[in-house]
């Protein structure tokens, strides 16, 4: 008996709740249009998508899977701890034409070349929606957690995406695979097997500084490992540093697009990027 009057109180609340919203007379409304108020008129740039993650129309197509025509050496490497970022980021040269690059294509893809060192784009990037596809050698026992198969995706040269293989080769939860390296841990693991292949979709927001070099707004990264979200619109902390604690420091607002030499054989293929 309990249940039933509960139910049929239930009910008729909801019946009277109802019958209390004031419903829209229609036939006045549509004399005037008010919602018209509300309704933006604005063109939309027309963007052709592409099967099987191909480049969009809009898309700067970074590897075709024929040449490295759109990448050179990078002017530098990745320094250690910020004093290296100190002495690096005056130095940049905005006009940097570096040697050509000397990574490897194999098929359609474009292998790292151990101890050539990393590469870089030769046209500058600031705010990006960038794809790459890569793929982990499959490793020795011996090689595992870092040295189990290890790049980096680094944004500006300064803000890196951790690329390594993580199936079944633990490490440091924030230097694992899909990490924003030594600052945020990833929200999953997404990681096929070495050999697979395996994509990331990645929207970088550039950070934004003032006229006095201060920080307006901190470099923000969303990260898709195979599809799924393991970094949401995380704000990070100023660049990539292996020892010692990031902070910023004022640099250009376009900056190239890096992959990173780590001795090991990865490989990358259909990298794209959309400027934003």
């Amino acid at each position: 008996m309990k249940t039933l009057f509960s139910i049929f109180f239930i009910t008729l609340s909801a019946t009277l709740v109802a019958q209390d919203i004031p419903q829209p007379n229609w036939d006045e409304l549509n004399k005037t249009k008010p919602w018209e108020i509300t309704e933006l008129y604005k063109d939309v740039p027309t963007v052709t998508p592409r099967a099987n993650s191909g480049a969009p129309s809009d898309a700067i197509v970074l590897f075709n899977g024929k040449d490295q025509s759109q990448w050179q050496k990078a002017q530098f490497g990745s320094p250690v701890k910020m004093d290296g970022f100190k002495v690096m980021i005056p130095l940049i040269d905005p006009d940097y034409k570096g040697a050509p690059a000397e990574w490897t294509i194999i098929g359609d893809a474009l292998e790292v070349a151990p101890g050539t060192g990393a590469i870089a784009t030769k046209k500058a990037f600031g705010d990006v929606q960038l794809h790459l596809e890569w793929r982990a050698p499959k490793m020795p026992a011996d090689k595992t957690g870092q040295a189990g198969g290890n790049s980096g995706v680094i944004f500006m040269g300064m803000y890196e995406v951790q690329v390594l293989n993580g199936y079944e080769n633990p490490t440091y939860s924030n230097g694992q695979v899909g990490s924003v390296y030594k600052q945020h841990i990833p929200l999953a693991n997404a990681s096929t097997q070495p050999g697979e292949w395996q994509t990331y979709d990645i929207i970088f927001m550039a950070p934004k500084f003032s006229e006095k070099g201060g920080v307006v707004s901190p470099a923000k990264v969303t990260v898709l490992h195979n599809g799924i979200l393991v970094q949401n619109n995380v704000e990070l902390l100023g660049p990539t540093c292996f020892i010692g604690t990031p902070y910023y420091i004022a640099h250009p607002e376009k900056l190239p697009l890096v992959l990173q030499d780590h001795s090991d054989r990865m490989q990358f293929r259909n990298i794209w990027v959309r400027e934003l």
